[in-house]
């Protein structure tokens, strides 16, 4: 019998595979991914490159995430601070 704690491992298991891995991973990217990507671009001031498969796509955006420290939770004392709010 599978308990509760098997079933959720599975699934979070699942939840990030490699790109390289992927079925689909050498289709155009998605919609979703290029509106996402286009934003951290800009954002980043980095070239967009519309013409990326869902796999690229998904590798450029964990790229993007790490430049621009998304991937990393803020510290909301210095970051409304800096953004002329109060300090906590």
């Amino acid at each position: 019998m599978t308990d509760k704690r098997t079933i959720q491992q599975a699934d979070a298991g699942n939840m990030r595979k490699d790109p390289d891995d992927w079925v689909s991973g050498d289709e155009p990217m998605t919609g979703a991914q290029k509106a996402y990507l286009k934003t951290l671009c800009e954002q980043s001031r980095q070239p967009f490159d519309d013409t990326l498969t869902k796999a690229q796509a998904s590798k450029r955006i964990d790229e993007l995430h790490r430049m621009t420290r998304r991937d990393q939770a803020p510290v909301v004392g210095r970051d409304v601070a800096a953004n002329g709010g109060p300090r906590a």
